[in-house]
């Protein structure tokens, strides 16, 4: 991992929707257009928190049977210290694609939040949403569920697969109403100019669409601009 960006750099990616994020990192030609986010199956919990950035510390947990091993929280925790901070905590769920128990309520959103996280994002399911919301901690899922079960973690540290992206310790995440995506760290330091120029192009093909005075010559370079 290159050199972790400092606070006002991730304010400044912050500072725009995860869609504008993901057309700012398309015009580097990194990856494919249809690689490094998160699909459908996870759904902010959080909308009014809005836009969530920060770096992956991963975990696998399960929780349809009582552990025959677990890793505990000292360990857990000890791993993650490994990764700068603000973490967001991305869990694959063992149990997946029919998750029995959570591992995200408010007694782990406020313990979290301690640590120097900022949101979790998870194939399996959460609970306790107003109290979460409350705490400003953001959460992404496959579902909501009633109760923990016999949750546990397997597993700490290691590259996990959640929502078909592979994520490891220490990707760049951002993330809000529309989903997760990752942030390649090759570029990550030149994405927020990219999606200002972006943001400035599309607002002067927007305000002059509500202008009254378009031609379709004139839209059709603007949005020739935008490709």
């Amino acid at each position: 991992m290159t050199q972790s960006l400092t606070p006002a750099e991730l304010e400044q990616l912050r500072a725009f929707s995860t869609p504008t994020i993901s057309n700012a990192i398309e015009t580097f030609g990194v990856r494919s257009r249809t690689e490094g986010f998160m699909d459908p199956t996870i759904v902010c919990r959080t909308p009014t928190l809005g836009r969530m950035c920060g770096y992956a510390v991963t975990a696998r947990i399960r929780a349809s049977a009582p552990p025959e091993r677990a890793v505990g929280h000292r360990d857990v925790w000890r791993e993650f210290e490994k990764v700068p901070k603000p973490w967001v905590v991305v869990v694959e769920d063992a149990d997946y694609p029919h998750p029995v128990g959570s591992w995200w309520g408010e007694v782990n959103a406020s313990t979290y939040t301690a640590l120097g996280a900022v949101g979790a994002v998870t194939n399996g399911g959460v609970r306790d949403l107003p109290e979460v919301r409350a705490i400003g901690f953001h959460l992404f899922s496959s579902c909501v569920l009633v109760s923990h079960a016999y949750v546990h973690v397997l597993e700490a540290g290691a590259p996990v697969t959640v929502g078909g992206l592979r994520v490891a310790p220490g990707d760049l995440l951002h993330g809000d109403e529309h989903g997760v995506l990752s942030i390649p760290a090759a570029i990550a330091r030149a994405v927020a100019r990219a999606s200002g120029e972006i943001e400035r192009a599309e607002r002067r093909l927007i305000d002059y669409a509500r202008s009254g005075a378009t031609s379709t010559d004139e839209l059709a370079r603007m949005y020739d601009g935008l490709d």
